[in-house]
Formats: C-alpha cells, structure tokens, sequence
C-alpha cells in the first residue's frame, strides 16, 4: 500500500470542491488545508504544542535550508526530522528547487542537476534529483517533493517548454532514486508557466508516472490572480481525482477558497509568518496593520470574532507596544492570530463543502474582508 493515499468524502454541488483526507504514516490531513511553513525545522516563533492547539493537520520544512543547516545527516542521527523537531504529524518537505533558482544570484542549470552558491557563506554546491531524494530520504517527511525547475514570470514558450521538459526527465530520476517508497510518499511538480498546453503536457507526462501526489507549482510568481485562477482551471481536471492536488506558495485568504474551488486539496505559504513579522494581520473585517497610530489605546482584540489565544488575553493597543518595541513576544502573538486565522479559514471552507455551499460561503467572506476585485491580494 502507498504511503501516502487519499480519500474523497464529498463533492461540493455549488462549486465541485472536493472535502477529503490524505493519509500519511503521522496521521491525517483534513482537506482542503493549510500546511503552516516551518523552513528550517520551526514554524517561526510557533512551538510544535502551539500548533497543535490551533489544530494544524501538517507543516512544511525546506529541503534546501536543511540541506544547508544543519545538514540532512544530523537530522538522520537524530532520528529523522519528526523526532528532531519534536513533531509527531505530517510533514511535508519542498525539494529545494525553488530556494535554489530564487536565492542564488550564481547557479547554472544542466541535465545533471543545479550547480549554486550557498547564500549562506557562498560555498559551491551541487542539487541533482538524486541528491534531493537522499537529503529527504533522510529527513524522513512524509511527503517529499520531486525536484524541479520553476520558471520565472515572465518567461518564453520556448523557455517553459525547455524547462517543463527538464523536470519531467528530473522527476522520472527522483522516482527511481527514492528509497523509501513504503512510508514516504513522492509528489511530482506539474509546471507549464502561463501556458495551458504546456500545462497539459505537464501533467500528462506526469500522470503517465503514477506519483502518490501531484503539486503545481510555478504559480503565485507575480502573475495577476486571473491568470493563476485560469492555470488552476486548466491543470487540476488532468490530474488524477484519487489522489492529493498541493498547490505551492499559495496563502492569501481569496486564493485558498478560490484554489479550493477549482479542485486543489493543500496550500502553503509563508504570508501569514512574514506579515505578522511586520505588524500586520489577518482578521474577519479584512487586512489590519497594528503599528498604525489609531491602535495605539485601543484596548479591543485584533478581531473581536476570533477565539485564538492572542484574541482572547490580548488587545491591539498591547501587540502594537510590543512590535513597535521590537519585543519578540508581540510577533509570537501576531503570528499565532495569523495561523490560527487560516486554519479556521479551511475548516469553514470544509464546513461549507459539507453544506454544499462554498460559493455563498466565498462570496460573504470576501464582501466582508473587504475583497471584491480578485487580484486585489489579501
């Protein structure tokens, strides 16, 4: 039996979003979902018992930074990366291929693999598919991801076709390197670019594999949202309906229910960790920015319609004393509303999935968080 399977439990008649489970060897993941992003073995300022209060079902960890530091081979000697960051759920690890072409302003890209320099200390090193199965084989996620080329936005048809090419030559090697099929699961990375044939021919080839799991990835690189909403529309009905659809680097409120809509099961993103690192936060009246002068005696909670730890022990007048004075504890409190905002974000989208009524469920929450023109972000 795979080690990762999915099973479908409803279809949404309003809208066709599917509600669903994806079982993993730590438990399973209630979809549509939101996996926070914890790059380099921590969700940024979040304990694993936090999370767990706020019911998060899987996080995300970063197979390049881990590669980095402090090396997949510790992690190994620690038992794996569950036990090395003290996390018994599911977690998911990217294959580095993303950090590798955005993080490296020196890299050269051959049929082997990727050649780069740390953005750390500038040493050269070295991804291929092979590399990127042994680092995750290593860490033991329980879903690892096939190592791909992202392209850019804009790029060439010449160019994405090249590169889609690439990857699926890159994911075939991946499947045949991966050493732990029976308790890790191997999604590959449908790419295309803004091309819907290309697209197709993506995931095509893919499918032919018979992957555990299919992403898309090359999407939320800075096209306008009607664009990525009209990729999704083209990609998720060739992949296969008995198995996870992960969309990558997707985290604004409007994009889960609308990436909800068009099929996809699970999302990820570091926008709510990196706003809250700014002062800024999600809440049921729309986007709230908490260093503005105007909290600064205002003794309310963030929302007064959240139930979160921050909510419920905190005002605004507070959380902006500590971040304008730059104290750690007004972030850890910024972030804890922001993960905790998404997650009760997915668990209403599944609620509304239940009911068969995801599209009024869309259309009250973005009249009310302010969202009325679909490329406007969060």
């Amino acid at each position: 039996m795979a080690a990762v399977t999915y099973e479908h439990i409803k279809t949404c008649k309003q809208t066709g979003a599917r509600l669903g489970r994806v079982h993993t060897p730590h438990g399973v993941i209630e979809t549509p979902a939101f996996m926070p992003v914890g790059t380099q073995a921590t969700v940024k300022t979040m304990s694993p018992e936090e999370l767990k209060a706020m019911d998060a079902h899987i996080i995300l960890s970063n197979t390049y930074h881990l590669f980095l530091r402090p090396g997949h081979e510790l992690v190994k000697k620690a038992g794996g990366l569950h036990k090395f960051m003290n996390w018994d759920r599911p977690i998911l690890t990217d294959s580095g291929g993303f950090q590798v072409f955005s993080l490296s302003d020196i890299r050269k890209i051959t049929e082997e693999g990727v050649q780069f320099r740390s953005h750390l200390n500038g040493d050269k090193l070295f991804i291929s598919p092979e590399k990127a199965m042994e680092i995750q084989n290593a860490l033991g996620s329980d879903i690892m991801m096939a190592f791909d080329e992202c392209p850019p936005y804009p790029a060439t048809y010449e160019y994405v076709k090249d590169s889609l090419e690439r990857t699926t030559r890159w994911a075939e090697r991946c499947l045949k390197s991966h050493a732990r099929p029976g308790d890790q699961g191997l999604f590959a990375i449908v790419q295309g670019g803004m091309y819907a044939d290309l697209r197709k021919q993506s995931a095509e080839q893919l499918t032919s594999m018979d992957f555990p799991g299919y992403a898309i990835g090359g999407l939320s690189v800075g096209e306008p949202k009607h664009l990525m909403y009209e990729m999704l529309e083209c990609t998720t009905p060739l992949l296969p309906t008995g198995k996870p659809r992960y969309l990558m680097g997707v985290g604004s409120p409007d994009a889960l229910i609308e990436g909800a809509i068009r099929g996809v099961d699970m999302f990820d993103c570091v926008l709510p960790t990196r706003i809250a690192r700014n002062g800024t936060v999600m809440t049921s009246a729309g986007r709230l920015v908490i260093r503005n002068a105007k909290h600064a005696d205002d003794l309310g909670p963030l929302d007064p319609e959240c139930s979160c730890y921050t909510c419920t022990n905190y005002s605004r007048a507070y959380i902006r004393h500590l971040i304008k004075a730059d104290e750690t504890f007004g972030i850890r409190l910024t972030t804890y509303h922001n993960l905790h905002f998404l997650l009760e974000l997915m668990r209403g989208v599944r609620q509304a999935i239940r009911e068969d009524r995801l599209g009024d469920f869309r259309d009250e929450f973005f009249t009310k968080y302010g969202l009325h023109d679909n490329d406007k972000g969060f």
